[in-house]
């Protein structure tokens, strides 16, 4: 299938980063606006806290705490949007006794707005993902896995436009490589389409046709590899354009700050992940107007 056709179907601190020149696509903004990015990755069915024993994460984690704090910041600015990078399965007997179904559920009561595809969301196959989706109230995003010919074909869109305050974000999912990390018979005839290529086509339909302020990349490719040759995240954001933000997932990255990156036009393009099984609460605050993004600031907020 050609790779348009499948696209048209489907607390650690913080710091002030310049994005200057980079556009909003309309002047519908006559006053300043903040909008809040809150996001999680690696939580691998995680819901207690650690416990004070942990030699690691010691007391930190856990649903309740997490959903607390999304409430506070809730408080302090509505504009949230709240995304997960992938591998909300498997890790704890949560999973093995409920295969998804307390994850997701709980994900909704915390408001999540969308989330990608990691590797262990496909543990319990493609018939138990499917199983599992009636109880996720969010969006799945998924752009670079082809997942016709198989039970899950048109059960995901590969990018949603959310409106926060008048201020059109879109936000489009991508995938890592299932071959080596997934056995054959859990994914089945699921394609993997090149994530550069996709990537680039998803935000320019997102910047150009969509008139979206703000494009997101949910990467589930991983931040970083000794293999150059390797697709990740930093390499994404160097042969793309149009993207404002990646938030990663995968190689359980803990970073106090979003990462500044330079994309292909040399315009700024930022990294976030926040670890792995649901410690810190990433957060990243855009401040718009109606000539661009005038500044961000990120956070890796402790739970």
């Amino acid at each position: 299938m050609k790779r348009r056709n499948f696209i048209k179907t489907g607390v650690m601190g913080g710091t002030a980063l310049g994005l200057g020149g980079m556009a909003l696509q309309s002047c519908r903004l006559d006053t300043s606006k903040r909008i809040t990015v809150l996001h999680t990755n690696d939580v691998h069915s995680h819901i207690d806290p650690f416990p004070a024993s942990h030699p690691q994460f010691p007391k930190l984690g856990g649903v309740a705490r997490r959903a607390a704090l999304i409430q506070s910041l809730r408080e302090e600015n509505p504009n949230i949007l709240l995304l997960d990078a992938g591998d909300i399965f498997q890790g704890t007997p949560y999973f093995n006794f409920y295969g998804g179904e307390l994850e997701f559920k709980l994900m909704n009561r915390m408001g999540y707005d969308a989330a990608t595809l990691g590797n262990h969301d496909f543990d319990n196959g493609l018939s138990g993902l499917l199983a599992q989706l009636p109880n996720a109230n969010f969006s799945f995003l998924s752009a670079n896995y082809d997942f016709n010919n198989t039970i899950l074909e048109g059960r995901f869109r590969p990018y949603q436009v959310f409106v926060r305050d008048g201020v059109r974000i879109g936000v489009f999912g991508l995938g890592v490589k299932l071959e080596g990390l997934v056995l054959k018979e859990l994914y089945g005839e699921t394609k993997y389409l090149d994530p550069i290529e996709i990537a680039q086509d998803m935000a320019r339909v997102l910047r150009a046709d969509e008139d979206c302020d703000l494009v997101i990349c949910l990467s589930h490719l991983g931040h970083v590899y000794d293999n150059p040759d390797r697709v990740c995240d930093q390499v994404l954001a160097a042969s793309t354009e149009d993207i404002d933000l990646i938030i990663g997932g995968h190689t359980h990255t803990f970073m106090d700050e979003a990462e500044r990156a330079t994309n292909r036009s040399g315009n700024p393009v930022y990294i976030q992940q926040v670890g792995c099984y649901g410690v810190r609460l990433g957060r990243v605050d855009f401040e718009m107007h109606a000539q661009g993004i005038r500044s961000t600031t990120s956070q890796a907020l402790r739970i």
